[in-house]
Formats: C-alpha cells, sequence, structure tokens
C-alpha cells in the first residue's frame, strides 16, 4: 500500500486544482463559502510538497509518479493561474472595449507554465537549484495579488496586471538560476540562503499578513539573483 500514498497525495493537488479552477469559473457551486482561489493554491502546495517527501521517504519513487506529479502541477500551478489571471484581467478592464482582447494574454501563463514543466522532466541539473521560477512560486504570486491590490491599489490596473503576466511568464521559462528550499542537514554553513530567506519571509507575514505572499515570492527571485551575481 506505501507505494501509492505519494501518488494519492498527488492526485489530492490535482484535485485542489480542479477545485480552485471550478472556483474561478463558478462560485455558486460552492454555496455561500466565501473563499479565495489562493485557498485552493495554499492547498496544492501542501500536497505537492509531501507528496515528493513521502516518496522518498517511503523510498517508493518511481516514473510514473514523477509523470503524474508534473500532470497534477499543469492543472494547479498552470491552468489555475492562467484562469485566475484571465479573470482578474476581465474584472480590472471592466467592459472597455478597447481592451475586450487583454484578458487572453492571461493563458501565456498556462502556455510557459507547461513548458516550464516539461524543461524540467528531462533536466537533470535541477536538484539544489532551479532554473527559471517554479510553477508553485509563480502561481503563489499571481493568486496573492488581490491580498496586494488591497494596501497597493495600482496593482489592479490592467496594464500593471499585463506587464506582471509577461514578466513572470517569461521568467518561468528563464534560464536564472534560484535557489531550492531542499535541506539536505540544518547546519547555519550550508543553509545561509535559506535560512535567511525563511526568517525573513517570517518577518513579511508577521507585517502585512497575506498581502505579504507576493513579496515573498519577489524577494525569493532577488535574493537568488543577487546572491549568484555577487558570487561571481
Amino acid at each position: 500500500m506505501k507505494k501509492h500514498i505519494p501518488n494519492f497525495l498527488t492526485c489530492c493537488n490535482l484535485l485542489c486544482g480542479a477545485f480552485g479552477i471550478l472556483y474561478i469559473l463558478s462560485p455558486a457551486n460552492f454555496g455561500s463559502l466565501k473563499l479565495e482561489p489562493a485557498y485552493f493554491v495554499w492547498a496544492a502546495c501542501i500536497f505537492d510538497f509531501f507528496d515528493g517527501f513521502a516518496a522518498r521517504w517511503l523510498k517508493v519513487s518511481s516514473p510514473i509518479g514523477k509523470e503524474l506529479d508534473s500532470l497534477a502541477d499543469m492543472v494547479s500551478f498552470g491552468l489555475l493561474p492562467a484562469f485566475f489571471m484571465f479573470q482578474y484581467l476581465g474584472v480590472a478592464v471592466n467592459s472597455d472595449a478597447s481592451m475586450s482582447a487583454l484578458p487572453f494574454l492571461a493563458f501565456l501563463i498556462a502556455v510557459c507554465s507547461a513548458l516550464r514543466l516539461a524543461i524540467f522532466n528531462v533536466d537533470e541539473t535541477q536538484t539544489d537549484s532551479f532554473r527559471g521560477v517554479p510553477t508553485p512560486a509563480n502561481t503563489l504570486f499571481i493568486t496573492s495579488l488581490p491580498f496586494l491590490n488591497e494596501h497597493l491599489s495600482f496593482i489592479g490596473n490592467p496594464w500593471v496586471l499585463s506587464l506582471i503576466t509577461i514578466v513572470f511568464s517569461l521568467l518561468l521559462v528563464s534560464r536564472f538560476e534560484l535557489f531550492a528550499l531542499k535541506f539536505k542537514n540544518f547546519h547555519w554553513a550550508d543553509n545561509k540562503l535559506r535560512f535567511t530567506f525563511l526568517l525573513l519571509a517570517v518577518l513579511l507575514l508577521a507585517i502585512f499578513q497575506f498581502a505579504a505572499l507576493p513579496l515573498i515570492i519577489i524577494l525569493y527571485i532577488l535574493l537568488s539573483l543577487g546572491t549568484r551575481a555577487f558570487s561571481k
């Protein structure tokens, strides 16, 4: 039975993504529940973390598990953020006929997410670091923008959202190297960057609460790029 546990968790990730898309398209299906699409993403991220953890801990990793993980990630971290941004841009455009085509730009996220996942599957060098922004990080950023918009109203501008869509889609398929939050041990000397990031992330959460999530993703990208630049 234990060999099926990681795949079960992966399927839970996929279901979170599917339910998140359903909620974006038709929140009435969830009755009186007042939810945010970001909640489904958070749940998907938890399952995405623990399926890999379970596979390593139980020593039951398999090629099928790897492929299933990518398929689930495409739903939760590829299609879901694309549908979310499509809706978010649609609200921002607000029936302006001159910008009626702008929301369709959101599906660039889905295309670049698929490319990102395909590249990751064949690139065996991405173990201790990533090349390009990981799809879960991108989705956390995109779906948490409404929380940040409560403090920075310009975030909801359709041109700002379009720029964010283009920039983060390109970051998905970029060759920029970003550190992975994988601890082989917990020694400070080996994990200074990871511990620094986690401490700053906790501080941002304490100050800004949910609005900190997009800022944490930006911090992750800047720390990665800054570290690589100064190490050369």
